[in-house]
């Protein structure tokens, strides 16, 4: 048996790579885990757990 499914894909990627940003809604720098490309607004944690209920 080749092992091939057996609970699914799982592959350790290492550390995810952060990047700086401005929260659009209390404008603190936070780091995030992807690239803002400044089209849409980027949220520290504290203000995106209310925008998250609302989607």
């Amino acid at each position: 048996m080749s092992g091939f499914n057996q609970g699914g894909f799982k592959k350790d990627f290492g550390p995810r790579e952060m990047h700086k940003a401005v929260c659009g809604g209390c404008g603190k720098e936070c780091e995030v885990p992807f690239k803002p490309t400044g089209d849409r607004p980027v949220y520290c944690k504290d203000c995106y757990k209310p925008k998250k209920k609302s989607y």
